[in-house]
């Protein structure tokens, strides 16, 4: 049976603690600039860049990660968190092997606030893509969301689907996990999954949620927790919501 951890901590501290983590693959959606109010939007910018390196650099060369980030329209300009990420890569040497655009509303319809596609983003040191195995570029549906800024389920069975069919990696790593998604469909694919999420009440619905009949259901299951029906990890140390 896949097994599900999740650790209640800081994400960026919890990566830190672990150094490359052998057999895994990532999948993750970094937070908002609106969940910073502390920083300057160029001070979030080099901090997503940081993170997005942090994230890279856990993974190991058989191992892929891939990023689900939606732009941001911010006071009459925009902010491309996908350039960003590629940013990131180029600093730490990885490839990109796709780039994938999520729908979030029709094509042809007008969106005021978040633009109308989030980015799927694939990089690695040491896989590329088999061309005979390519799936679609664009996704016409993001799939069911926990919540409005959460990774679709379907977004997130086309970033596993890859994991398992061109990776030898059979866990699947979320330093962002927020409710889930990932680590659930993960779990349904038969991959293991591991999750980091700051937020207690998040964490908690992390480690419940599973894919019933290509359904998100909440569901308690047993796990590996000690505190709290938590994993305790680093101490928060910085505000910021999940993404998934």
């Amino acid at each position: 049976m896949p097994q599900r951890t999740i650790h209640h901590a800081e994400a960026l501290a919890w990566l830190g603690e672990q150094g490359v983590i052998a057999g895994a693959s990532f999948v993750t959606s970094l937070p908002d600039f609106s969940e910073f109010p502390k920083l300057s939007l160029d001070e979030w910018k080099v901090w997503f860049t940081d993170a997005a390196a942090r994230v890279l650099l856990a993974c190991p060369p058989d191992g892929v990660i891939i990023f689900y980030q939606r732009d941001q329209k911010q006071a009459g300009t925009w902010v491309d968190k996908g350039h960003l990420v590629q940013k990131a890569a180029e600093r730490t040497g990885h490839a990109q092997l796709w780039h994938k655009i999520v729908c979030r509303a029709r094509p042809g319809c007008a969106t005021f606030g978040q633009p109308g596609f989030s980015h799927l983003l694939c990089f690695s040191q040491g896989v590329r893509a088999e061309v005979g195995l390519s799936t679609p570029d664009v996704l016409p549906l993001a799939g069911e969301q926990t919540w409005t800024r959460g990774m679709g389920l379907l977004a997130c069975e086309v970033a596993c689907r890859f994991i398992l069919d061109q990776t030898q990696t059979r866990t699947v790593v979320d330093p962002f996990c927020g409710h889930g998604t990932v680590l659930a469909v993960a779990n349904d694919l038969g991959l293991d999954a591991v999750g980091v999420e700051l937020g207690r009440k998040r964490a908690e619905r992390a480690r419940e949620l599973e894919v019933k009949d290509g359904v998100l259901v909440p569901r308690k299951r047993p796990g590996t927790a000690t505190v709290g029906g938590l994993e305790d990890g680093a101490q928060p140390q910085r505000s910021g919501t999940s993404q998934g």
